[in-house]
């Protein structure tokens, strides 16, 4: 965590701004006392849509039936 004055702050606002970015929190002092906290904001997940597929995929009756020989020795490698 880097503490910076508030006249670097001004002169170098892009630079500090790359660094909250990047995760690394930069602290701006007025005097030598910490006055802000500069850092990144959490970029929001969409929520999950639960259904959206629903009545369109078909899963056969045999999905968990043991492969065929030949297709598990290609899985395999043999």
């Amino acid at each position: 965590m880097e503490q910076i004055n508030i006249y670097e702050a001004k002169t170098h606002f892009s630079k500090f701004v790359e660094q909250a970015e990047s995760g690394e929190d930069v602290i701006i002092a007025r005097g030598g006392k910490p006055v802000a906290r500069l850092t990144s904001i959490a970029q929001e997940k969409p929520p999950i849509r639960f259904g959206v597929l629903k009545g369109k995929l078909q899963v056969s009756a045999d999905f968990d039936e043991a492969l065929p020989d030949a297709v598990l020795a290609g899985f395999e490698g043999r």
